[in-house]
């Protein structure tokens, strides 16, 4: 043997293959296990995995892939028939799918909460129950559910006199709709934020849960608040799981009088005194969480009594026409996926539901709606205005710059400044911020579908009417490429609301007596 066959012994052709083989299958086999590794990875929000470790738990919502085909739904003119069948439809596709991930959640013991209002659950766990669930092919996606601060505008005010019609009501000029027998009569309004004081003398005869003697919570006040945020105070002033309402900050309380207050002995505060409210309380001390959010929503399309199932117990007909949404949920506190409520806001919506959110207050730059749920096409998103009709320095402006489409924001604008409404403890007075203008045009929604009943359920008509006929507002700012004539724009959408405009736009016109003899004339 020479020394080079020695050196280089000749190997067998099928043991070369069989390693060549052997190769190739732990080459691809890593680079499988990567690209497996790298499209789980993209399922989970960042936070998620920043906040959760092997000894840590974390909250998250688990978004499973199969939703509930709603197109359908477009076809349908009646409002409560809408709700009945987005309820039916929503809670359908998650009691069929959700059963695999609870019986995984149950094993290993952790907390977890059901939703329907898009196929999703609540749990919390640590890093490896994260991972293993975001490798299942029917989960969609896993989002944070990180805690989030109430955006408020520092500064207070009371009040303790009588101040009449507040600047913000008069300058819309609702009194004028009110003179015409329109008061919001009819129209369900609801609320989610920080709680409602219910007995206050404004807001208890608008109360849909009290009949002038009795009071009934059952279908008009859910609270999914059911302990302590991380981001507050320990403990809290009302409670937890209530079953009537209570406010824990304020902040509620104040909105809720901006949409329907009226206490019979002067402060006329609210845009419809004649409409009957109902709430949720999403917020514990101004801390909320995209699950708290959630929840509300959920219970808005169908109310259920309090400690009821939703999937079966929720009442489509009990259904507010109009939600307020005076907060906001930012990427700075965990909310880094701009989408996680967008699903669930445009089910509230096909369910014939007018959702109304407040721009946020991080102007006066450009670009600075950029918190859910007021970023989303289907939100109508409202700036605020000062009393000389002017745009707030703080009213955040558009356009949208995060989420998926990028709509033009806000999409219409209403008094913000220093608004004059109810507060803890019985008394009155002033706040700041797109959380006072956007219950403004909640109670313009509520005017609207008094008037002309036929509108309830159809939320762009609705939204239709309140822009065109707005007191068109115009801005050299610049935001997005707007010129200093462009209507509607970044800065104020299509204007400042006007209540008598948009009431003369939907009130069907009396049937003339010559209409109505006319057929019998002809015959003659």
């Amino acid at each position: 043997m020479n020394s080079k066959s020695y050196l280089y012994p000749k190997v067998d052709r099928r043991k070369r293959l069989f390693f060549f083989t052997l190769l190739i299958i732990i080459v691809f086999g890593t680079v499988i296990q990567t690209t497996a590794r790298a499209e789980w990875i993209q399922k989970v929000d960042p936070w998620v995995l920043e906040t959760a470790a092997a000894d840590t738990e974390t909250e998250f919502l688990i978004v499973l892939d199969q939703q509930a085909d709603l197109t359908a739904v477009a076809n349908i003119t009646d409002k409560t028939e809408r709700g009945t069948v987005v309820y039916a439809q929503l809670t359908a596709v998650a009691q069929q799918t959700q059963a695999p991930i609870i019986a995984e959640l149950e094993a290993a013991n952790v907390p977890y909460q059901r939703f329907w209002v898009t196929n999703m659950i609540w749990a919390r766990g640590k890093r490896a129950l994260i991972t293993k669930f975001a490798q299942r092919t029917d989960v969609a996606h896993i989002y944070a559910n990180p805690t989030v601060k109430l955006d408020i505008i520092a500064g207070t005010k009371v009040e303790r006199e009588i101040q009449s019609i507040p600047w913000g009501i008069t300058i819309t000029d609702a009194p004028a709709v009110w003179a015409a027998g329109v008061t919001g009569q009819g129209v369900v309004i609801g609320g989610q934020d920080t709680g409602y004081d219910w007995q206050h003398p404004a807001l208890k005869p608008h109360y849909r849960g009290w009949d002038g003697t009795t009071a009934d919570h059952g279908y008009n006040w859910h609270d999914a608040i059911h302990a302590d945020n991380p981001g507050s105070n320990p403990g809290n002033p009302c409670g937890f799981d209530l079953l009537e309402p209570c406010d824990d900050h304020g902040h509620g309380t104040h909105t809720m009088g901006t949409m329907v207050g009226d206490d019979g002995m002067g402060n006329q505060i609210g845009m419809a005194p004649g409409a009957k409210w109902i709430a949720c309380r999403n917020m514990e001390q101004g801390w909320g969480t995209p699950a708290s959010y959630s929840e509300c929503y959920e219970w808005f399309i169908a109310p259920y009594p309090q400690g009821a199932d939703p999937f079966t117990d929720g009442d489509p007909s009990k259904a507010p026409h109009v939600i307020n949404n005076s907060w906001s949920c930012t990427a700075s506190e965990g909310c880094t996926d701009p989408d996680v409520l967008k699903p669930i806001v445009e089910n509230v919506n096909l369910a014939g539901i007018v959702t109304v959110h407040s721009a946020g207050n991080s102007g006066s730059s450009c670009s600075t709606v950029t918190t859910p749920a007021a970023i989303y096409d289907v939100s109508f998103t409202v700036g605020a205005t000062d009393s000389s009709d002017t745009i707030a320095a703080f009213s955040s402006r558009g356009p949208v710059t995060v989420g998926d489409n990028n709509p033009a924001k806000p999409d219409i604008s209403a008094p913000g400044v220093a608004v004059y409404s109810s507060i803890l403890g019985g008394g009155y007075g002033t706040l700041s911020g797109t959380s006072m203008a956007a219950p403004h045009v909640a109670g313009l929604v509520a005017l609207l579908i008094s008037a002309n009943p036929d509108l309830a359920g159809d939320v762009e008509a609705l939204e239709l009417a309140i822009m065109q006929t707005a007191v068109a507002r115009t801005s050299d700012q610049g935001c997005g490429g707007d010129s200093s004539t462009a209507v509607p724009n970044h800065v104020y959408g299509w204007g400042r609301i006007d209540a008598w405009t948009a009431y003369e736009s939907v009130v069907v016109p009396p049937v003339s007596q010559e209409l109505i003899f006319l057929p019998v004339l002809l015959n003659e």
